[in-house]
């Protein structure tokens, strides 16, 4: 009968460990699934924040990023709290497995301090084009997040680069600066007026309604090549016209050539034939 007692007892003590537990995960879940919606509410609300006031777009990008990762992982270590893992418990358990987590981490750790270190250095900025050298990206930044940095090339495609590997290798900010120099190079024959050609591209560029200052445009004499005389021109545009004011100079330079007698060069192959 004592042993029927006891055993009656610890079916009881188990019965009430197992109803606690099971409350206790009712209220994980509830905490998970509400706590997540918060998170998602909460990452409107700072989302709408960053769009209405004047915080950089790149800023806003990786502190977004930040908050809905960040209040995601607050939201589990409750719901894991409440399952009974204690926050001590809990935080015993990064700490032992640290260095494994860092190992299996290290790649993504360098991802967020590389997005840490573009904010600060800002080598870019969202709206930026840029070309990243040592894979050949290039496009216009268009957000900056907690691990990637999203490139949107010209042909509308998204490129997703790791953080870390932008800032681990050399890149070129090509909107950065408010003003670019065209540098353009054009071929005519040795037979050709050099004097006349030079005052054709000269006129061209400074005709062009979208160049500035007039006065720093310059043209010259670049080489005395096998089959041409290389002329250069270079001549300052805005940043944003830069391709379409070029495409413009160079068709309006080879439309006056042709008014003008003067000839372009190209490479060519003379075959003769030998007959035996």
């Amino acid at each position: 009968m004592k042993n029927i007692a006891i055993s009656e007892k610890a079916i009881e003590k188990i019965l009430d460990k197992l109803t606690a537990f099971g409350m206790n995960l009712i209220w994980a879940v509830v905490i998970l699934v509400v706590g997540m919606k918060i998170a998602n509410y909460l990452t409107k609300i700072v989302k709408k924040f960053i769009e209405r006031s004047a915080i950089d777009d790149s800023v806003g990008s990786f502190l977004l990023s930040f908050v809905r990762i960040g209040s995601k992982i607050i939201v589990i270590i409750m719901a894991a709290t409440q399952i009974g893992i204690e926050g001590s418990a809990f935080t015993a358990l990064l700490a032992s497995a640290g260095v494994a987590i860092g190992l299996a981490m290290q790649g993504s750790l360098s991802n967020i301090a590389g997005g840490f270190l573009i904010l600060l250095v800002k080598p870019f900025q969202v709206g930026d084009y840029i070309k990243e050298d040592s894979h050949g990206n290039e496009g216009t930044v268009v957000a900056i997040d907690l691990f990637y940095t999203r490139i949107q090339t010209i042909d509308n495609k998204i490129i997703v680069v790791p953080n870390g590997t932008i800032t681990n290798s050399s890149l070129t900010n090509v909107t950065r600066q408010e003003e670019r120099l065209i540098d353009i190079r054009v071929g005519i024959g040795y037979e050709d007026d050099i004097t006349l050609a030079k005052e054709i591209m000269r006129k061209v560029a400074a005709n062009h309604t979208e160049t500035l200052n007039e006065d720093a445009i310059q043209v010259f004499v670049d080489n005395l090549a096998d089959s041409c005389v290389s002329l250069g021109l270079r001549v300052w545009v805005p940043t944003d016209l830069y391709n379409s004011i070029r495409w413009d100079i160079l068709e309006k330079i080879k439309l006056e050539f042709d008014k003008a007698g003067i000839n372009i060069p190209y490479n060519q192959m003379d075959v003769h034939l030998i007959q035996k």
